[in-house]
């Protein structure tokens, strides 16, 4: 058992801690937003991510993990700090420190003995260096900084955590390298790496793999376009690449673009380190600019179905969420499509199985919310899906019928067979794939 501090109930810091918890250690988390923590101390989760409050309740009650808005106490026994604080993007991409080099200054001040502080966030090369000096100025105790980048997907989260198929650590003091070995090693007992290394190539990492990722996403989407020029058929294309294990069959599905807290950020970022070196990350700005115009892909499609009119038209979206199982609708491609629908003069009903409360508060009263996937099609003349919910993946296509004025379906997500829509009477129109008129 180690005793560990968590500073940041965010996304990362949640899970960091209660993982951490479930695996027998004792944790602290801390943050400043106290309406937040008593929430947290009544097993309230803030975020939506499936099993996380069933292991949160379990370790508080378990006496293993709590929660505290005072650093010093939180800190005072741990041997090991995580930093899971924000680092949101700056107006010029760069992702802004301020958050995680004000707690390093605070704990400068703090250390009575030598601790080992972890970058948990995703950070720029050099920010390991940046808070060591920054405690360095205060601290009169030897300590450690190390960077640990999360690679968790959420929705997958607690399972990512739990038994993750690497972990990176980067760290030039031995003494730390040894501590979150130990740590990290009840997590790897299939035989899964840890990978050592020093603190600039681990920072570096976890930007290139999301870059990487977001790359792969963006390729496919762009022969997704090209097969609607040509006749073919992205499916078909997708499963022929994706047979070549360099290539793998993982993040070939096209879509309307990638969204969420990780991605657009990161690559955002890359791009803005590589600027402040003199570097020039092309590919990164095609992967950018490719997946703005991807989010609204299917709004062309749309006006040109209702013959450039959609004023008076009444849209059902399905799907708010940037993906499936999670409330996160940080650069959700919804978003950008229903707000290209509102601007043409359209009128929107919208469900989501967990993100209708985030969306009212971005949006309020500008387009109307609906209890159930079927309630939320009651007259409209097109359904538009933006996120593959599973509750979408085989729905009652009669009842579709019988609720809608048309039967009329643009599938952001290709989640259904074409010759199937087809032979069901839908005008149905997807991402890299014939375009199916109505057989009726």
């Amino acid at each position: 058992m180690k005793n560990i501090a968590v500073v940041g109930t965010g996304y990362v810091g949640l899970v960091t801690g209660t993982c951490f918890a479930e695996n027998g250690n004792k944790v602290t988390c801390i943050d400043i937003d106290a309406q937040k923590i008593e929430r947290l101390k009544n097993g309230e989760t803030p975020i939506y991510e499936p099993e996380l409050d069933v292991l949160l309740d379990r370790n508080i009650h378990s006496n293993r993990l709590s929660f505290t808005t005072d650093l010093e106490a939180g800190i005072k026994d741990a041997e090991i700090i995580f930093l899971a604080l924000p680092t949101p993007p700056g107006e010029d991409g760069s992702a802004d420190l301020s958050y995680i080099l004000k707690v390093a200054d605070q704990l400068g001040e703090l250390l009575t003995e030598y601790k080992v502080i972890v970058d948990k966030s995703t950070v720029p090369v050099g920010t390991a260096e940046k808070v060591y000096e920054t405690i360095s100025k205060k601290a009169k105790v030897e300590f450690a900084v190390v960077s640990n980048p999360e690679f968790l997907r959420e929705g997958f989260a607690v399972s990512d955590f739990l038994k993750p198929d690497r972990v990176v650590i980067g760290t030039s003091d031995e003494r730390a390298r040894k501590i979150m070995e130990s740590l990290y090693r009840p997590f790897l007992r299939q035989g899964n790496p840890i990978h050592f290394m020093d603190e600039k190539s681990a920072e570096l990492t976890k930007y290139a793999a999301n870059s990487f990722l977001a790359t792969k996403i963006t390729f496919m989407n762009e022969v997704a376009n090209f097969c609607e020029i040509v006749g073919a058929d992205v499916d078909k294309v997708r499963m022929g690449i994706g047979s070549d294990d360099r290539i793998g069959k993982r993040f070939l599905f096209p879509g309307i673009g990638y969204g969420g807290s990780c991605f657009p950020k990161d690559v955002q970022a890359l791009v803005k380190s590589g600027l402040e070196k003199n570097f020039d990350f092309k590919i990164l700005h095609a992967v950018m600019e490719v997946n703005q115009d991807q989010k609204t892909r299917l709004f062309p499609k749309m006006k040109n179905y209702f013959k450039g009119d959609l004023s008076n038209k009444h849209i059902a979206v399905w799907g708010l969420a940037f993906k499936p199982d999670t409330d996160d609708i940080r650069e959700a491609p919804a978003l950008f499509m229903i707000d290209a629908l509102l601007h043409a003069g359209a009128s929107i009903s919208a469900f989501d199985p967990e993100a209708m409360s985030n969306v009212k508060q971005v949006l309020g009263d500008k387009i109307r919310y609906s209890s159930d996937e079927y309630s939320v099609l009651n007259e409209a003349d097109a359904l538009l899906i933006c996120t593959e919910w599973g509750v979408f993946r085989n729905p009652d296509f009669n009842e579709l019928k019988k609720r809608m004025k048309d039967c009329v379906i643009f599938d952001g997500r290709n989640l259904y067979d074409i010759e199937e829509m087809n032979e069901k009477g839908f005008y149905y129109s997807s991402i890299g794939r014939n375009l199916i008129e109505k057989n009726r």
